[in-house]
Parts: C-alpha cells; structure tokens; sequence
C-alpha cells in the first residue's frame, strides 16, 4: 500500500501486551543510502523521560487504522544499542525540508512530503513545493525515486527530465499470438510450413 509519509509523524503505537496506546511516532528515521525507513523516534507518556527512545521497524507486527503494532514496550531501544540505527540517527537526515536541485544545481524547490510503499517502507516519490517565482505554473512537483541521481545532507539532486519506464510485455502460454508483432524476422523453414 502506498501512503504519505506525513500520515505516519503523531502515528499512535499500540501494544498488543497492554492493548493501549504506549506512544506517539514523532520523527521517522531514513537511511539516505537508499531511503529506508529504519524506525521511528518516540514520544509519549510512558516513554520514561529519556530523550532518543525509538522503535525499528523490524520491531513492529504491522500498520493498521489503529497505528503501529507492536508486543509491548520492551521493543523501545536507544539508537545506540544498535550499530546501523546509531550509525543512521548520527547523520541527523531530514527529509522534508531539504532543497532539491536538477543536475545543473538549479533548485527546484523543498520537500514537503513524500509516499512510501508500506510493504518495504521504502521511499517512493518525493513532494516538493516549488519556489515563489516557479510556483504560477506548477505550486508543487511529484519526483520518483528513479530520477534521484544523488542525495546529500544539503540537497537532493534528480534529473531535470523525467524517463518513462517502458512497459514490459508479459506473454501468457497458449494465448493468440499476433503474428505482425514478431520481434524477429521469420526464418526460412518458418515460411515454408505456413505455405
């Protein structure tokens, strides 16, 4: 399922041991090697008053209307208790916000926004309001993943002009093959058992 990215910040985390809200998602953390969601910062009642609580996403059983579901709050960890996610939390990458520019450097605008598959939680495109000046004729761009040639902590830099994948072609056994579409010439032996 695709869902923006912003629908899942104030994101309640259910346990399934309580069968309560435990606490409120308040940052996601991406991983800007290939824009992951690795987990969530945590905010909420029961965290325990210590800054940096946080839930990977390998931790939690699934997303539902109810929010995030997970065991219980034994699942909450610091991100210094695991290499990847202190290593991660440390570049301090924020996504929304941050400048996106063609391959020129040209800036296009900032995110605002963005979608995510649910099934990876693995960024999908990318919103970016466009400037001021821009903004007459376009007020936002929708920008795939594909077209991203480079991400740093400052800016995103994507290509100026959007590639259509081409459409693959699937063929189902014993369906009618249209023989005007052959992509190779027919050999001898071919036309010779048509006759």
């Amino acid at each position: 399922m695709i869902i923006l990215g912003s629908k899942l910040i104030n994101a309640p985390i259910m346990s399934l041991q309580t069968g309560t809200e435990v606490a409120l998602t308040e940052r996601e953390l991406i991983d800007p090697e290939d824009l992951a969601i690795i987990g969530y910062d945590l905010k909420g009642p029961l965290i325990r008053g210590d800054v940096g609580t946080f839930i990977r996403l390998a931790d939690i059983r699934e997303l539902s209307d109810l929010g995030f579901i997970i065991d219980s709050i034994d699942e909450f960890i610091k991100p210094s208790e695991v290499v990847k996610v202190q290593a991660v939390h440390e570049l301090g990458f924020q996504l929304v916000g941050i400048d996106v520019r063609d391959e020129k450097r040209k800036k296009l605008g900032k995110v605002i926004d963005y979608t995510l598959d649910t099934g990876g939680f693995v960024v999908q495109q990318l919103t970016v309001r466009r400037p001021l000046i821009h903004s007459f004729n376009d007020t936002e761009l929708v920008i795939h993943r594909s077209q991203i040639i480079e991400i740093s902590k400052d800016c995103i830099v994507v290509h100026s002009e959007a590639k259509v994948p081409e459409p693959s072609r699937n063929e189902v056994p014993g369906a009618y093959v249209n023989p005007f579409r052959k992509t190779r010439p027919m050999s001898e032996a071919e036309l010779t058992d048509e006759r």
